[in-house]
């Protein structure tokens, strides 16, 4: 803005702006000699004073960490295109046509931007990243093929979609409102809501078949979720001009008000009639399968070289080598081969209430101590200082009967407020040794220690982000520490196969209902009978799976991904190219992206220009 055309006061407010940074500046440069005094008068306690003395003036390396990988010369084009993503999907917040348009014309433009670049020039985690982000992009336009398929069945129960999308895009595009207009088409649109309620009833009381397709729970759920979506915009689009614009007002009012109590009540006749949710009753466990075409499109974008029926494979034989482990360990426990019975011994040996908080703090100290005494990476001593703990509520534990983890650990125990069978069947599920087995998961190495370095490292990388790191370097530390003889008994060797085979029979149902092969009461019969859940944390772990916001292929991600590293950990460190340190370390410095390209980083060998994934990680699955 011109100085001429700021006020007094305004210039007034400028010129104290301006002065600010020098007082601030001169206060800093005076003090800072006090400052680095009294910081050595501090009595740091020993656990975080463990590694090399450090000072205020490092800069590259902070509390004796080891300097990052390469920079990667597209590291700020990534940035770029994830902020810019990520307006647009703010701008166009709901899926329309539009917005299919929309994104197609930014990804192609993406596209041409990274062609020409000069891909040979780059250094080796630019070439990673170009790969990375063309094989998204090439991922994203075809899912918008999906997105628009999705959309035309949606369509056949609510017909009036495109109506209620346009009036919410006219406020985003700033455009005129026109109160008679706008009042006439909600009018409109109530009474196709109510021509489309007595249709759909109509055909659930006879065949179920709409327009040619079959209106099962999973059909219903998608049209309710998107109906809820639709309600919603019409909400925030109404009370955006209520009261402020009194043509609006006036015109409008009547007719938005039969239009949320119509479409409240289609909603709730779906969610009963079709999906059969019923009030007062357990919400049953409806997922949205994706079938096989969408499932291998995401397998490529994971940069997978296996097939849908291939990764069964995989997930079967190592439910098969966990079970047969479990069988050796429930000899050694005195149950012969029965895996069933050596499970329940294990399953009793818990604390008491109250305890599990200092249980999980010990197993928590003990893994770290068990990293750091064999040298296997590096571990920031404030990483170790600031995580936390919470206990989840019951309602919680209905989706997540175990933990979740990050910087803040979140323990399932039975709570006072549960009844008797939920809390023996709680206590039995967070026994001691199930929960030594994950914590590290949880914590240090896994998911705290993950967080805290890719919000240090490589943050561009967070646009290729997936479960097969997040997921899989947690699950890899459980598979290493099983080599590195972890377990002090067979009780622990227990609850570190329990955990296995759970990922396994993750893959499996995960998989399978996708591809629309096993039913979630399947799933949950898997659980119980071949990992030895309980009845109540397989129903939560099958219902956080199908009814969470998780990607297809997350629960999946977990033991594949765990696969994949130590694969790698087996070509580049048992090989002798790099110590467990230098391995370890490099992968949490160079950021979240598919594992493929991890190895791409570890082994210094460039992606081709032309690039598709070919790696064949698992022995079993030649």
């Amino acid at each position: 803005m011109p100085l001429r055309r700021l006020t007094p006061l305004a210039l007034t407010l400028l010129g104290a702006l301006l002065v600010i940074p020098s007082l601030l500046s001169a206060t800093l440069s005076s003090s800072t000699a006090g400052v680095a005094l009294n910081l050595n008068a501090v009595e740091v306690p020993d656990r975080r004073s463990s590694q090399a003395d450090w000072t205020l003036a490092e800069t590259s390396a902070v509390a004796g960490e080891p300097e990052a990988p390469q920079v990667s010369d597209l590291a700020d084009v990534v940035d770029r295109f994830s902020q810019d993503r990520a307006v647009l999907h703010r701008f166009y917040d709901i899926e329309s046509p539009r917005r299919r348009a929309r994104m197609a014309e930014f990804y192609r433009e993406w596209q041409d931007r990274l062609e020409a670049k000069d891909y040979e020039a780059l250094n080796l985690e630019g070439k990673i990243d170009w790969t990375l982000l063309s094989n998204r992009l090439r991922y994203e336009l075809e899912r918008l093929g999906v997105d628009a398929e999705l959309a035309a069945e949606r369509e056949r129960f609510l017909p009036f979609d495109q109506a209620l999308v346009d009036l919410h895009e006219s406020r985003r595009a700033l455009e005129a409102v026109s109160p008679r207009e706008d009042a006439g088409v909600l009018h409109q649109v109530t009474q196709e809501i109510e021509a489309a309620r007595e249709q759909v009833g109509e055909v659930l009381a006879g065949d179920r078949i709409l327009d040619g397709v079959e209106v099962t729970p999973v059909v219903a759920l998608r049209a309710v979720n998107r109906a809820e979506a639709l309600r919603e915009i019409i909400d925030e689009w109404f009370h955006h001009f209520q009261g402020y614009d009194p043509q609006f007002t006036w015109w409008v009012t009547a007719p938005y008000e039969a239009f949320d109590e119509a479409m409240a009540e289609y909603i709730e006749f779906l969610r009963q009639e079709g999906v059969g949710i019923r009030p007062d009753e357990e919400e049953p466990i409806i997922g949205d399968p994706l079938g096989r075409e969408a499932l291998v499109l995401d397998l490529q974008n994971e940069l997978i070289a296996y097939s849908p029926e291939e990764l069964l494979e995989i997930a079967w034989a190592q439910l098969e080598w966990g079970e047969a482990r479990m069988r050796e360990a429930a000899q050694e426990l005195g149950f012969g081969d029965d895996i069933h019975a050596a499970l329940e011994h294990v399953k009793g040996l818990h604390v008491e209430p109250g305890e599990q908080i200092h249980l999980v703090t010990e197993f928590a100290r003990e893994a770290e101590d068990f990293l750091e005494e064999r040298g296997l990476m590096t571990i920031p001593p404030l990483a170790k200082e600031i995580w936390r703990m919470n206990m989840l509520s019951p309602e919680m534990q209905r989706f997540a009967p175990f933990f979740l983890g990050g910087e803040v650990v979140r323990v399932a125990f039975p709570t006072d407020g549960m009844t008797h069978p939920e809390k023996e069947m709680s206590l039995r599920a967070t026994n001691e040794h199930f929960s030594r087995a994950v914590v590290h998961h949880e914590l240090i190495p896994g998911h705290h220690l993950q967080g805290f370095m890719t919000s240090r490292y490589a943050t561009h990388r967070s646009a290729f982000s997936t479960p097969f790191w997040g997921e899989g370097w947690a699950l890899y530390w459980e598979l290493l520490l099983w080599d590195l003889d972890f377990p002090r008994g067979p009780e622990d060797k227990m609850g570190m196969l329990f955990w296995r085979n759970h990922r396994a029979a993750r893959i499996i149902f995960s998989l399978s209902f996708h591809m629309e092969e096993m039913t979630p009461e399947e799933a949950i019969e898997l659980l119980v009978d071949r990992v030895g859940h309980e009845q109540a944390a397989a129903e939560a772990e099958v219902r956080r799976s199908f009814v969470g916001n998780y990607s297809p292929l997350y629960q999946a991600g977990y033991l594949l991904g765990g696969l994949q590293i130590r694969q790698l950990h087996r070509d580049v460190v048992e090989s002798g190219q790099m110590t467990d340190r230098e391995f370890h370390d490099h992968i949490l410095r160079s950021g979240r992206m598919p594992i493929e390209m991890v190895r791409a980083s570890v082994t210094g060998e460039a992606p081709a220009r032309d690039f598709e994934p070919q790696w064949r990680f698992h022995p079993e699955v030649p």
